[in-house]
């Protein structure tokens, strides 16, 4: 499987690369496009400062170039919170897409979009101040009504980016949970 794995807000740290190095360790492909230039930040206030500087549009843009060299491999879109809502976009937009596997985040949905049973895991934390209960359930509803195929799956206790072991919010029995489900819902594919 070829996947296309977007950091989070702090950038592209070790526990990015870990994670595509887990992922290759399965037998997958993984690239780990840097789309804040080499920049990592120590706290989600840095990363979205700076996210807020490139602005949306570009940082898009900049995933887009990343991606479309191997898109017509059909990609597994995948990342970590920010990342995650970055990969949502581009699996969303590409008919070739393979999956969606998004850890910690979600994002909004464009008008009108739709897809052929996209198959799609999010793994988030429970309850977790970045995705709300009440923004989970109209997420899971808006995704249902495009035509992809959902599971999410919840991990109470944990903080929002509980597979970083660099991070506070790290809960490794929640990490390794989520690497099982993910790896077996990759291997679907």
């Amino acid at each position: 499987m070829n996947i296309m794995l977007f950091h989070s807000t702090y950038g592209l740290r070790p526990a990015v690369r870990a994670a595509a190095d887990r992922l290759r360790a399965a037998g997958h492909e993984v690239d780990t496009p840097d789309l804040f230039d080499g920049r990592t930040f120590d706290t989600v206030e840095e990363g979205m400062a700076y996210k807020e500087e490139i602005g949306k549009d570009d940082l898009l843009r900049r995933a887009v170039l990343a991606a479309a060299p191997y898109s017509e491999r059909g990609l597994v879109y995948a990342g970590f919170s920010l990342g995650a809502s970055v990969a949502q976009t581009l699996a969303l937009g590409d008919a070739r897409a393979r999956g969606l596997l998004l850890l910690h985040g979600t994002s909004d949905l464009a008008p009108n979009v739709t897809v052929d049973d996209l198959p799609v895991q999010l793994h988030v934390a429970e309850p977790d101040p970045f995705e709300t209960d009440d923004w989970l359930s109209a997420w899971y509803l808006q995704m249902g009504r495009a035509g992809a195929d959902v599971e999410i799956y919840r991990y109470a206790g944990a903080g929002h980016l509980y597979t970083d072991p660099d991070l506070p919010d790290y809960d490794e029995e929640a990490a390794e949970a989520t690497w099982r489900v993910a790896l077996g819902f990759l291997e679907t594919l």
